[in-house]
């Protein structure tokens, strides 16, 4: 159905579902550009498919799922979105039928129309499972008898996903390019919430824990610092740069990205504008 935008019964706005392994998937992967929907008006939901119980030096189990809990809805209260976490163990995610009918269940309740996830290839195999997860949902989202006391959708929502570094089997390619520039600090302000993770677990499993800064104050530029760009814009600047006004190419600093999926509804020339409709088209 080309051209067509699914589940029209959100008039004029859109409902867009982040899909990802970990409580702070969606907030590192996508915050801007979350954040620019919410602009205009659109729904945004995120979903960490397991409940982030694994990810820290020094605390683990019930207290850090709860604590992780806390921190995504801080986030959620913060940028006015619904923050979905199922109670799967980090570390442990399967692409169970029990899995794929939650997944099921929670795109039906918030009508998507659009899913962004991680793509199939990838370090952690949360992140691959998740994947695996979403595009065996896509399909039965419009069959009836599956997940049946939940209202099937019509149309299947198009599903893309978000940017990563990985090259084999294949590298990932940007054919939507969002411009975050003007809302990088928000999204900064969000991704702070996510304290456990990105001023302790990910400084301590990457090595650069004694950088990070002890100060409330000076936290959010060393953060942005470091996590302010998921894809490097220099790899893509060949490729990019004639898609935009040099004007205004020079005053992007960052950026996010996303490649269409094969699996549920299709992004296309028709489309795209509606979905995006605040990105640059690169396909």
């Amino acid at each position: 159905m080309m051209g067509v935008i699914p589940n029209k019964e959100n008039g004029n706005k859109l409902s867009v579902l982040f899909i990802g392994a970990h409580p702070d998937d969606a907030d590192i992967q996508f915050g801007g550009t979350a954040i620019k929907y919410l602009q205009l008006g659109h729904t945004v939901n995120y979903l960490s498919m397991t409940n982030g119980d694994a990810g820290h030096q020094t605390q683990g189990g019930g207290a850090l799922a709860q604590r992780r809990r806390g921190e995504s809805q801080s986030v959620a209260e913060f940028l006015g979105i619904n923050y979905f976490v199922l109670d799967n163990h980090d570390g442990e995610l399967q692409p169970t039928v029990e899995n794929r009918r939650k997944v099921i269940q929670i795109i039906r309740e918030v009508k998507a129309n659009l899913v962004i996830t991680h793509r199939p290839n990838d370090y952690h195999a949360d992140h691959r499972n998740t994947s695996l997860i979403v595009q065996d949902a896509a399909y039965l989202i419009c069959v009836p008898n599956i997940v049946p006391f939940t209202p099937r959708l019509e149309s299947n929502p198009v599903i893309v996903y978000h940017q990563d570094r990985f090259k084999k089997p294949y590298p990932f390619v940007p054919e939507v390019v969002v411009d975050i520039t003007e809302v990088i600090d928000r999204k900064m302000q969000a991704l702070a919430f996510h304290e456990s993770q990105v001023f302790e677990w990910l400084p301590f499993i990457e090595g650069y824990l004694d950088e990070v800064p002890k100060q409330a104050d000076e936290r959010l530029a060393w953060l942005k610092a470091k996590w302010s760009n998921p894809v490097n814009m220099d790899e893509f600047l060949p490729e990019l740069k004639p898609k935009f006004p040099l004007e205004v190419w020079n005053n992007i600093h960052y950026i996010e990205a996303f490649e269409r999926c094969e699996y549920g509804g299709k992004l296309t020339h028709e489309n795209v504008n509606t979905l995006f409709p605040f990105g640059t088209v690169n396909f």
